[in-house]
């Protein structure tokens, strides 16, 4: 079993993939890359979400740690259904112009846009930093580390072509928290 520590890692490696595969000719259309990044994807935002209840964990105990995991999760879930969305009319549409279709269709359900698309995917995002911040505040994490991460989040939100490069900043943010973990260090004592 992965361990949330690792969890945090195995993610960003598999986003690297989602993104390297991205950048592969043929792979935005139906068909075997669509459907190997997007599966790479999925395991990404499962694991980032194992990840996401260990940097809470970390923390310490909190309303704020559980607000910000809470916010977090949700966003993990917005983009666990678009993924899963993106799965299935990547395995029934025989062509580009019904992918567009089918897409079209499912997002023209009121609601489906600002829940799976626009605004609750980026939920993730902020639970992530806010959590690395609250760790960084703790002095559980390097400052850096929310930096990092912000960075990535800003430069894979610029261009979907930069999701490898984001998610190497990922990993560095990650490493100290991934190598405390090996040298045995427990969570944050604190109620704050």
């Amino acid at each position: 079993m992965v361990t949330g520590r690792r969890a945090l890692g195995w993610s960003t490696a598999l986003l690297a993939v989602y993104g390297a595969v991205r950048l592969l000719p043929g792979s935005r259309g139906v068909g075997a890359g669509w459907m190997l990044g997007h599966l790479a994807l999925l395991g990404g935002l499962l694991l980032m979400g194992r990840g996401l209840a260990e940097l809470r964990r970390t923390g310490g105990p909190g309303a704020w740690g559980t607000a910000w995991l809470a916010v977090g999760l949700a966003g993990t879930a917005a983009g666990l259904a678009q993924t899963a969305i993106d799965l299935y009319v990547g395995a029934v549409a025989e062509d580009a112009a019904r992918k567009s279709e089918l897409f079209d269709r499912v997002q023209a359900v009121p609601g489906v846009l600002p829940l799976v698309y626009t605004v609750v995917p980026t939920f993730l995002y902020l639970g992530l930093i806010a959590l690395l911040v609250r760790l960084a505040a703790r002095r559980a994490a390097p400052w850096w580390s929310p930096v990092l991460v912000l960075a990535g989040t800003l430069l894979m939100g610029a261009s979907l072509d930069f999701l490898s490069v984001g998610a190497a900043l990922y990993l560095a943010a990650f490493l100290p928290l991934i190598r405390s973990g090996r040298q045995g260090l427990r969570a944050v004592p604190s109620r704050a």
